[in-house]
């Protein structure tokens, strides 16, 4: 059992796992070794992303089998990066369970998270990946996850294979775009209180999976205020 996507293979072990690894660690980030997953997770992986595209998309079930088979499985522990900064972003990343954040960290420091990414959202660092110049930010598992990743090569053949798939690609770009711009609006313009209600209208079902640390980190607040503002709204 196996699959290979890029330079990157799945490589069938006796312990019935499987070895992601890369045969070009020149470019590989992660300097040859993916993971090692169970099969049963393994094959669980393109499955539910099938699902996720049957469900959002009006791809056929072809399309939506040959989107799969050219994707990489990778099982991230908490606190484990599937990016990181200086690397050359050559992967789209979907993650299908667990949470992601993209993040950049100032000279003083301190941690500025762009974007946090749970299941069935796509990640990756844009500008990295669209000129192959080193990142400027890290993609980091804040809790255990499961994602899949397409080698930058294999993707643009899909796209240019599957009308359908380009079309929701732009789809999500579209979305993605009037998002930052709205949020880059509300971190201007906004006060501290209205920038977390902002953020609780937007990701209720993140709150409880957050430490307080990183959702200030995103809004742009010190940890202080971000306190100060929870308690007074525990008090209303």
């Amino acid at each position: 059992m196996g699959f290979a996507g890029g330079d990157c293979h799945a490589i069938a072990r006796n312990d019935n796992t499987c070895l992601i690894s890369c045969t070009n660690s020149s470019l590989c980030p992660h300097k040859q070794l993916f993971a090692i997953i169970t099969f049963s997770t393994f094959e669980l992986m393109p499955a539910e992303f099938e699902a996720y595209l049957s469900t959002n998309t009006s791809l056929s079930s072809e399309e939506i089998k040959r989107i799969s088979s050219l994707a990489m499985p990778r099982t991230l522990k908490r606190n484990e990066s599937v990016h990181l900064v200086g690397d050359i972003c050559r992967h789209k990343t979907f993650v299908l369970s667990g949470l992601l954040r993209t993040y950049g960290t100032s000279a003083d420091g301190n941690e500025h998270i762009i974007q946090f990414s749970p299941e069935n959202t796509w990640t990756l660092d844009v500008e990295s990946y669209d000129k192959q110049e080193p990142s400027k930010v890290n993609i980091t598992a804040i809790e255990p996850s499961n994602v899949l990743l397409w080698n930058k090569t294999d993707f643009n053949t899909l796209l240019a294979e599957i009308p359908g798939l380009k079309i929701f690609s732009e789809q999500l770009i579209s979305r993605s775009t009037h998002y930052n711009r709205q949020r880059i609006l509300t971190t201007l313009s906004s006060a501290p209180e209205e920038k977390y209600e902002d953020f609780v209208r937007t990701f209720p079902g993140l709150l409880q999976r957050l430490p307080l640390r990183m959702i200030a980190a995103y809004l742009g607040i010190s940890l202080k205020t971000l306190t100060r503002i929870r308690h007074a709204q525990l008090q209303r």
